[in-house]
């Protein structure tokens, strides 16, 4: 936001240090970014005198003029322009000056006349696209003076950062309230001296609103007889010094109000309105609309807009439509000031890519109560820079007005929060000064009344917030609060506790976290097989090879390996916890979000060679972990693993399920994929579904059992069968055969006998266990018995 020192001056009467005002704005939360001087690129140019002005001997469209400059002598300047005449005050760039658009003026000779200068119009210095001559300027103006002194032009321009819930300082007036409470200063408002001239333009003008929920006001006023032509100079210096282009008198009252008052207008031209009516209401699904832009734009029923009887004619907080603008032969106005939903203000914006500084300050929320008085002062600054008269009266729709919002207020709880020992004057003055109102006939508890400025004080708390916040956060004293909590105060359930849960498990089983960038290339995931369906682009994306988000996490994942690669690391064990974004038109945001597991294994199994061997990890490795995760670590059912068939990019992939719910795919990066990433060995990738897994420990109870106090018994099987028997499906016909005493089972053992391709052994070892007594031999054996028949009678197996 930025912030003009003599425009704040018009509010406010500060004349200390321009530094001391940022710093102590910052300290009330107003984060100053800079100190801007808005027209330091015309610093050096003059104020010149038009002493005599000839014609030029060798070409009839040029001057010769001599002029006086303030300096010991006067300056020959050869100027086309066909306005220039003796004995006009003119802008002058001399030699060695620098142009706003970089050009540095040099001597020059024009048809073999020497020439020291230039005599500068309005285009050339920035102040308009006015190029049909030079400017000429008043009378008044001494020569010699540097243009920015004696036009008066701002030098100062501060640029605060503005956090989204202070609405009420993106306007001068918000600063100016900030300014007269932090230096307890006093406060004056525009004055107002607005004058109608008969008529009623509630009779004139009937304003319809479909949902008071989207639009809670609505006000119209009407001009009639208006010129649309330049603003006055100090209306357009004014615009200029805060980085806004003029346009026409019309249009510049409304951005003027704007930046002045924090309230967004728009003027229609009056002429255009069909039936003499405006209809707030939504778009429908589909329909196009043309903005002042002149871009056509898709709308949906979220959307809102200002219709006239027959069309609509604007996009409601946003951005006018071409079909209603005001134009050069406008001379009837219909001037809006209104109140919309900031959330619809909002997703219109940002569905249709259209900021403008009327739905920045809209999707922040306005002030319903000084809406009716920023319409006034506007309808008088038109009146008066375009000669045209006011039509009496307002039409107005306000369906929900301004209901005062109330807060108890408790001096000891704020003092206690804030860790201060402050007399109840001092929080009287700030809430006050912040225009709130008390009532303080209960000294422990005052009654609260928050402005309409002020949206952001919703909370008792809000008010403790600004008592400190005038005192000075960095003046309150540090001392060590006491922190008393016990285990049974100690939540472990939300998000943040079961992600930093699974990072420690990474971590603990020795991997390393990866942390990519959200936005990948197009081309990554068509690299991947992904489908171009869901994808969300970026609008204005730092490359190509980040243009849109990742609707997957392996394409960050192999760039991490292929990064690893080129420096020479081929030992490689990562996990990454992200979230992938897919489009769903369902949403606030257009995008649904997805918190994800990925984990990656290439090289090694071992990082030295020496003890262990230089056996490569495989596909029981990343089992073997995510078993660990589901099992150990999460404390949930076993997983059951099924071949899925035609996957992207995954070839073989594993469907992983627990409790009958997929979540998550275990597989080794295709070849002909892996082999872009410089991968040259067995490339091996788990991506699990985090949002699953955590809805699964929420409800999933944990048992604990008192450890076993008889002895077990253990016998081995080993069990010769096709190798396309699974240990899986042997597993559980062990597991249903029924024995009351078996513990548990485990794979000990694999064994494919040399020259054999279609038989392998899988030994396995059955614990068994009584909970009540020591288990003889024969009780053993015989239930071990029913196990090797079931196994016979169930699979094509021997022993």
């Amino acid at each position: 936001m930025l912030v003009s020192l003599n425009w704040l001056r018009e509010f406010v009467p500060y004349e200390g240090d321009i530094q001391v005002l940022g710093d102590k704005l910052t300290m009330l939360g107003l984060e100053l970014e800079g100190i801007e001087d808005p027209f330091e690129n015309i610093k050096d140019i003059v104020v010149g005198h038009v002493v005599e002005c000839e014609s030029h001997p060798e070409a009839e469209k040029l001057s010769v003029c001599t002029v006086d400059v303030g300096g010991p002598e006067t300056l020959t300047i050869v100027c086309g322009a066909p306005n220039v005449g003796k004995g006009q005050k003119v802008p002058v760039a001399t030699v060695g000056t620098a142009m706003p658009d970089g050009m540095k003026i040099k001597k020059a000779k024009l048809r073999g006349i020497k020439s020291f200068g230039m005599i500068c119009s309005e285009r050339e210095l920035g102040f308009s696209d006015d190029h049909e001559g030079i400017w000429v300027l008043d009378d008044a103006f001494t020569v010699g003076d540097k243009l920015v002194d004696a036009m008066n032009l701002e030098r100062v321009v501060f640029d605060f950062d503005i956090t989204p819930n202070r609405a009420d300082c993106l306007s001068i007036l918000g600063f100016a309230r900030e300014t007269a409470l932090a230096f307890d200063l006093p406060l004056t408002m525009p004055e107002l001296n607005l004058v109608e001239c008969g008529g009623n333009a509630a009779d004139e003008l009937k304003i319809l609103i479909d949902d008071p929920t989207l639009c809670p006001a609505y006000h119209a006023r009407i001009l009639r007889g208006v010129e649309t032509r330049k603003s006055p100079d100090w209306m357009r210096f004014k615009l200029l010094a805060m980085g806004q282009r003029p346009i026409s008198n019309i249009v510049d009252v409304t951005n003027y109000i704007m930046f002045e008052l924090g309230q967004p207008l728009h003027a229609f031209d009056l002429d255009l309105i069909e039936d003499a009516t405006i209809r707030v209401a939504p778009a429908t699904d589909g329909m196009k609309f043309t903005t002042l832009d002149e871009v056509e734009r898709t709308l949906t029923v979220n959307d809102l807009l200002i219709w006239d009887g027959k069309k609509p004619v604007a996009l409601a907080g946003v951005m006018g439509g071409a079909n209603s603008e005001m134009h050069a032969g406008s001379t009837n106005v219909l001037l809006e000031a209104a109140v919309f939903r900031p959330g619809t203000v909002r997703k219109t914006a940002r569905r249709l890519s259209l900021p403008s500084d009327a739905s920045y300050r809209f999707e922040r929320g306005v002030d319903q109560q000084l809406t009716r008085f920023c319409q006034d002062r506007a309808a008088q600054l038109m009146a008066e820079t375009s000669g045209g008269s006011v039509v009496s009266g307002v039409a107005s729709n306000e369906p929900t007005p301004w209901q005062d919002r109330t807060h108890g207020y408790r001096h000891a709880r704020c003092m206690s929060l804030l860790g201060l020992d402050l007399e109840p004057e001092f929080a009287k003055k700030v809430l006050e000064g912040e225009g709130c109102s008390i009532d303080d006939t209960n000294a422990d508890n005052w009654v609260v009344s928050s402005p309409s400025h002020r949206l952001d004080l919703e909370r008792e708390v809000d008010l403790y917030e600004e008592v400190g916040r005038v005192f000075g956060l960095d003046q309150i004293p540090a001392v060590l609060p006491r922190v008393s909590k016990s285990l049974d105060t100690v939540s472990g359930g939300t998000e943040y506790a079961f992600i930093k849960n699974i990072k420690v498990w990474g971590a603990g089983i020795g991997l390393n976290e990866a942390v990519n960038y959200s936005f990948v290339g197009s081309e990554d995931l068509d690299r991947l097989n992904l489908p171009e369906e869901g994808r969300v682009f970026i609008a204005n994306p730092l490359s190509e090879d980040q243009n849109v988000m990742r609707t997957d996490l392996a394409p960050g994942l192999l760039n991490t390996l292929k990064n690893n690669l080129a420096q020479g690391n081929n030992h490689i064990r990562i996990f990454e916890v992200a979230k992938k974004f897919v489009a769903d038109a369902h949403s606030e945001t257009e995008t649904s979000e997805h918190t994800r597991l990925g984990v990656m294994l290439y090289g090694p199994r071992h990082a030295n060679e020496w003890p262990w061997g230089v056996d490569d990890a495989d596909y029981l490795d990343i089992k073997g972990h995510m078993e660990h995760l589901i099992v150990d670590h999460l404390k949930l059912e076993g997983p059951e693993f099924s071949l899925v068939e035609d996957h992207a990019y995954l070839e073989p992939c594993v469907q992983v399920t627990v409790s009958e719910m997929p979540i998550g795919l275990i597989g080794r990066v295709k070849e002909e994929i892996a082999d872009y990433y410089h991968a040259r060995k067995e490339t091996w990738l788990a991506d699990f579904d985090l949002d699953a897994l955590r809805t699964m420990t929420e409800e999933h109870a944990i048992e604990f059992e008192p450890l076993p106090v008889f002895p077990p018994s253990r016998r081995d099987v080993t069990v010769i069968g096709p190798v396309s028997l699974g240990a899986d499906a042997i597993l559980t016909v062990i597991e249903d055969a029924d024995v009351s005493i078996l513990e548990s089972v485990e794979l000990v053992a694999e064994y494919v006998p040399d020259g054999q391709s279609e038989e392998r052994n899988l030994s396995f070892r059955l614990t068994y266990r009584s909970p009540t007594k020591t288990l003889k031999d024969k009780q053993v054996d015989k239930e071990h018995k029913k196990v090797l028949e079931a196994l016979e009678k169930s699979l094509p197996i021997r022993f």
